[in-house]
C-alpha cells in the first residue's frame, strides 16, 4: 500500500537549495567518519593503550552499526516523516561523536562508535529521500550532483583531514570536528526542511526487519572479522563460516518473505521492476568494494614502505580529493547532455585505470610524487560515478518507494565496502605470507650460509604474525656480532619494503577486477540521461 506525505512546514519548499546545504552537512559527516579513522590507528593504539584488535573494532563496529539497520531506517522516514527521523539520527550522531572524543578507554570508544554508526544509519537514507522530494525529476540532476560530490569528496578527504588533525591536535579531534558541522546542519534542518508526514499509517514489517538485521549483521560481522579469527572459532564451537552460513540463510528467508504480497514490505519488489535501480545497485556495490579495496593497501604502503607520517600520507591523497570534487561538478552539469550510463562507465574505467597506474608505479624506493597521476585519474573516476549513479538509480522511483530505495541503495554500497575490506585484508595477508619470505631469500644471498636460514625464518615469522616490523627491524640472536646484526637489520628493512610492495601491487589488482565487473553491470543501464524516465511527455530536461 503506497503512502502519501502531507507538508507540516513549507520553509524547505521555498528554499530547496538552502535545505540541500543542511542535508549535505549531515551526509558529509557520515561519509567522513567512514574513512577518517584509518590514519588515526597508531595514535589511538598509543593514546588508549589499546590492542590492535580493539582498534580494528573501532572501525568494524561503526561499519556494522551503519550497515545493518539501513534497510529498516530507510523505511522509518516513510512511516514517521523524513525530517523527524533525520533530526533524531543527527542528534544521536552528535552525542556519540562527543562521547568518542571524550573516551578514555578502548571499550568506551568502541561503544561510542557503535552508537555513532547507528545515528549515521538513521540519517543517510533520509538525505537522499529529501532530495527526491524537494526537487522534481527534471530538476534533480544538479542537486544530486552536489550530493554525489559531497559523498566522493568526504570519502577521500577523511584520511587527509584525519592525518592533519591527528598530527597537530590529537586523535579525539577527528570526532569532535563533527560537533560544529553537525550543529550547523541541525539548525538548518530544523529551520528549513519541510516536515512531511505520512498521510496514511504505514504498517511496519517487524519480522522482516528482524530477519534483515540479523542476516546482514551476521554476514557483515563474519566478513569484517573473519581474518581476525583466522576463519576459525569465535567462541567455543561457534566459527566464522557457520556464522556466515546462518547469515546468508536468514537473508534468503528475508528475500522469500519479501516476495509474499503484503501491504508494506521492507524491500518492495517494485523497486527492482525498474531495471536501472537493479543495475545501479550492482554498480554501487562494486564502487564501495573498489574504493575500500584501494585505500587500505595504499595507506599502509605509504606509511610502512615509503615512510610517510600520517600528515604526509594524507596529503598524498589531497589531489585525488580535489579531482573527485571537480569531476563531480562536471558530471552534474553534463548528465542531461551526455547521459548517466556513459558517465558511469567512463568513471568506473577511470578509477580502474588510476588504480592500475598506482600498482605499476608502486616500488620500494618510489618517489611519492610518482603516485599522484594515478591518484588524480582515480579521483576523476570517482567523481564521475557518484552523481550520475545516484540520479540513474532514483529517477524512476515513485515517491512512496524513495525511502525504501534509499535504504537499499546505501546498503549496497556499504556491503560492497565490507566485502572490499575483508577481501583486500585477506589478500594482503596472503600476499605478505608469500612475498615476504621470497624477498627474504633474495636478500639472504649476501649473508653467510649460517646466518641466511635464520634471517629467512625470522622475517617469515614476522610476516605471518603482523606483516610489519618495529622501527628497529626484527630481533636477532644475541650471539651475533654487532656488525652482523646491523647488516641483518638493514637487509631486513629492504626485504620488508620489497615484500610489502609486491603484496600491495598484487592486492591492488583485485579492485581493478571488480571495477571491470562494475562496467559490465553498468552496460545494462538504459541509454539516455536517466532523469527523464517515468516522466509524462514534455516534462523532461530540454
Amino acid at each position: 500500500m503506497g503512502i502519501g506525505m502531507t507538508d507540516r512546514g513549507a520553509a524547505g519548499v521555498r528554499g530547496p537549495w538552502v535545505a540541500l546545504f543542511a542535508l549535505c552537512a549531515c551526509f558529509f559527516m557520515v561519509m567522513l567518519d567512514s574513512t577518517i579513522v584509518t590514519v588515526a590507528i597508531p595514535a589511538v593504539l598509543t593514546g588508549l593503550d589499546a590492542t590492535l584488535n580493539e582498534v580494528i573494532w573501532v572501525n568494524s563496529v561503526y561499519l556494522l552499526a551503519n550497515t545493518v539497520p539501513l534497510l529498516v531506517t530507510g523505511r522509518l522516514g516513510d512511516r514517521y516523516g523524513p525530517k523527524r527521523v533525520l533530526v533524531a539520527g543527527l542528534v544521536l550522531f552528535l552525542g556519540a561523536s562527543l562521547w568518542c572524543g571524550l573516551s578514555t578507554s578502548a571499550g568506551s570508544l568502541i561503544a561510542a562508535r557503535a552508537v555513532q554508526g547507528l545515528g549515521a544509519s538513521v540519517m543517510t537514507p533520509q538525505t537522499l529521500s529529501f532530495i527526491s522530494r524537494l526537487f522534481p525529476p527534471h530538476r534533480r540532476a544538479a542537486p544530486i550532483a552536489v550530493w554525489g560530490g559531497v559523498a566522493g569528496v568526504a570519502t577521500i578527504t577523511g584520511p587527509v583531514l584525519g592525518g592533519v588533525l591527528v598530527e597537530h591536535v590529537g586523535w579525539p579531534s577527528i570526532f569532535l570536528l563533527n560537533l560544529p558541522i553537525g550543529a550547523v546542519g541541525l539548525v538548518l534542518a530544523l529551520l528549513l526542511l519541510p516536515d512531511w508526514r505520512p498521510s496514511t499509517r504505514m504498517r511496519f514489517d517487524t519480522a522482516g526487519a528482524l530477519l534483515a538485521a540479523a542476516g546482514l549483521g551476521l554476514v557483515v560481522f563474519g566478513l569484517q572479522n573473519g581474518q581476525h579469527y583466522r576463519w576459525g572459532a569465535i567462541v567455543g564451537p561457534i566459527g566464522v563460516l557457520p556464522v556466515l552460513g546462518v547469515g546468508v540463510l536468514l537473508l534468503g528467508v528475508f528475500a522469500l518473505r519479501q516476495r509474499v504480497p503484503r501491504p508494506d514490505p521492507l524491500v518492495p519488489p517494485a523497486l527492482f521492476a525498474d531495471r536501472s535501480f537493479g543495475y545501479a545497485n550492482l554498480v554501487h556495490a562494486a564502487l564501495g568494494f573498489a574504493t575500500t579495496g584501494m585505500f587500505l593497501p595504499l595507506v599502509l604502503y605509504a606509511q610502512s614502505v615509503l615512510g610517510l607520517d600520517p600528515v604526509e600520507s594524507a596529503l598524498l591523497c589531497l589531489p585525488m580529493a580535489v579531482a573527485a570534487g571537480l569531476a563531480a561538478l562536471v558530471a552534474g552539469r553534463a548528465l542531461g547532455r551526455v547521459g548517466g550510463k556513459h558517465l558511469i562507465i567512463t568513471g568506473l574505467a577511470g578509477l580502474a585505470a588510476g588504480t592500475a597506474v598506482l600498482a605499476v608505479f608502486a616500488a620500494p624506493d618510489a618517489d611519492p610524487g610518482a603516485l599522484v597521476p594515478g591518484l588524480v585519474v582515480a579521483g576523476i573516476g570517482i567523481g564521475l560515478v557518484f552523481s550520475p549513479l545516484t540520479a540513474t538509480a532514483t529517477a524512476g522511483l515513485p515517491p512512496d518507494l524513495v525511502g525504501a530505495g534509499s535504504g537499499v541503495f546505501n546498503t549496497s554500497r556499504q556491503v560492497g565496502g565490507v566485502l572490499g575490506s575483508a577481501a583486500t585484508g585477506l589478500l594482503l595477508q596472503v600476499g605478505l605470507g608469500v612475498a615476504m619470505p621470497n624477498a627474504a631469500r633474495e636478500y639472504a644471498r649476501v649473508l653467510p650460509p649460517r646466518y641466511a636460514d635464520e634471517f629467512v625464518r625470522r622475517i617469515t615469522e614476522a610476516a605471518d604474525s603482523a606483516g610489519q616490523f618495529g622501527g628497529e627491524g626484527p630481533a636477532v640472536p644475541v650471539d651475533w656480532s654487532p656488525s652482523v646484526a646491523e647488516k641483518v637489520r638493514e637487509l631486513a628493512t629492504d626485504a620488508f619494503a620489497l615484500g610489502f610492495t609486491t603484496a600491495t601491487r598484487a592486492t591492488l589488482v583485485l579492485p581493478v577486477v571488480v571495477l571491470v565487473l562494475g562496467v559490465i553491470a553498468a552496460a545494462g543501464l538504459p541509454t539516455g540521461n536517466g532523469e527523464n524516465r517515468g516522466l509524462p511527455p514534455g516534462r523532461g530536461t530540454p
